[in-house]
């Protein structure tokens, strides 16, 4: 498994990469990758620490596990590299953004430019196996996951958490709500989005709490 990312996350992450729980996923990552198809490619399983330095951090996005069809993860959730076809949850991204802000939004499915103005689009489980998803649940990449929420909230200060569905909700008591933003929602999936994702403006709500707090807002 290829580790690699900004290097303002090591004294977070290297610590973690260390302890029995990662090294037992790793073994277990790498000889998934011998033997099935598994995506992201290794290249890519932390390409959201690549593309987001820890210091860089103002907004996280909570996935559930990467897209599982060829071609479609690249180690941001909710993301498809350019090119790809739009999946329907991120169509409905898209369509509460336009909604929400009057953006017009381009037709490429690559949300590589929320990443590099400090959103993190975290997935839970960062690997998963082709037609097969939730297949890496249970692991061990919650345990990193779950640290990596835990420390941004200690360590950082106003940053917005989007919790889409109950998945993401769960990790609500990882969060400092007392000096961060929690927005809450469905997921924007096809079969929850009309019970209010639709119409939940997080996407304003999110820049209205940015500069409020003297940070710049996301150019979405």
């Amino acid at each position: 498994m290829r580790v690699d990312w900004d290097k303002s996350w090591n004294d977070l992450l290297k610590p973690e990469i260390r302890k029995e729980y990662f090294i037992d996923l790793e073994r277990a990552v790498d000889l998934a990758y011998q033997k099935r198809h598994i995506f992201p490619s290794d290249i890519n399983i932390f390409k959201a620490f690549k593309l987001c330095p820890l210091d860089k951090v103002k907004v996280v996005i909570l996935g559930q596990d990467p897209y599982h069809q060829a071609g479609q993860a690249h180690g941001l959730a909710f993301s498809v590299p350019e090119g790809e076809k739009i999946p329907p949850s991120l169509k409905n991204i898209y369509k509460e953004l336009a909604s929400d802000t009057n953006k017009k939004v381009s037709g490429s499915g690559s949300l590589e430019h929320w990443a590099k103005q400090g959103v993190l689009l975290l997935n839970s489980t960062l690997t998963v196996e082709e037609g097969q998803p939730g297949f890496h649940q249970g692991w061990g990449w919650e345990t990193f996951t779950d640290q990596v929420i835990k420390t941004v909230s200690a360590k950082k200060e106003h940053v917005v958490f989007l919790l889409w569905g109950k998945f993401a909700q769960d990790k609500e008591d990882l969060i400092d709500n007392s000096k961060h933003l929690v927005l809450k929602a469905p997921h924007p999936s096809p079969l929850s989005a009309h019970r209010g994702f639709f119409g939940c403006q997080h996407f304003s709500k999110t820049n209205e709490f940015l500069i409020k707090h003297g940070k710049e807002k996301i150019n979405w």
